[in-house]
């Protein structure tokens, strides 16, 4: 084999080589912001009061080293969307996206309002729809969180099965609450938000307070065959 021919071969399977590492890095960037509808679809059936029996029940760990950060600098990205967008997409109606996979507007259906919001990006408008953490980080933390590691906190708050759009100022009130403290005032939503809430809780391994079960339990009494939800993937 000429000196040539040898130089050609290695280049070919260098490049080869880098495909396919690059192909891996953003498949696993993908998994990372949105976990596969196989993994979400697991717990599928499940009821949600059956569920809820089997989580731990403890009281709330200190919030000592509490940051967001520990959760991620801001929203992950991964093959050019960030998180944000990629839950305004799935959650909002009649959506226009520009060429960097920012959505421009749409409509939103508000679950915890059950109102109707026009969405239009701005510096002024954009807040009026938010991604809530169904599973406020703050509480999640404080129920186990700062016991997994920094990737899987990072997945946690960019998972679509703990995020949803929803209407800013009902978010700000929520605050850092749990179902002991604040629940959706649209009280048709609140069976598949507490439901939601303990879907989180199981796949991450956390645990619920004793004040916070007794609400979640009191809800999920209205609604006994009340399912685990799965994440909807985004369009």
């Amino acid at each position: 084999m000429t000196p040539t021919k040898r130089r050609r071969l290695l280049l070919t399977a260098c490049i080869a080589v880098i495909a396919a590492v690059t192909l891996f890095i953003q498949e696993d960037n993908y998994r990372h912001i949105a976990p596969e509808t196989e993994v979400l679809s697991s717990t599928q059936g499940d009821l949600a009061m059956k569920t809820l029996d089997e989580l731990p029940v403890k009281g709330r760990a200190p919030k000592t080293g509490y940051a967001r950060s520990e959760f991620g600098d801001g929203w992950e990205s991964a093959l050019g969307c960030d998180t944000r967008n990629t839950i305004l997409r799935r959650d909002l109606l009649d959506t226009i996206v520009d060429e960097n996979c920012r959505v421009l507007s749409g409509v939103l259906n508000d679950p915890y309002t059950g109102a109707t919001i026009s969405f239009v990006r701005g510096a002024s408008t954009s807040q009026a729809v938010q991604i809530d953490h169904v599973v406020a980080l703050s509480n999640a933390w404080q129920t186990g969180a700062q016991q997994l590691s920094k990737n899987e906190r990072i997945a946690l708050a960019n998972d679509p099965l703990e995020l949803l759009a929803v209407d800013g100022p009902a978010n700000q009130q929520k605050s850092d609450g749990d179902a002991a403290t604040w629940l959706p005032p649209n009280k048709a939503f609140r069976c598949q938000y507490v439901a939601r809430q303990v879907a989180v809780k199981q796949k991450y391994r956390l645990w619920v307070t004793p004040p916070e079960k007794e609400a979640i339990v009191r809800v999920l009494t209205s609604c006994p065959g009340q399912k685990l939800p799965m994440a909807k993937p985004a369009s």
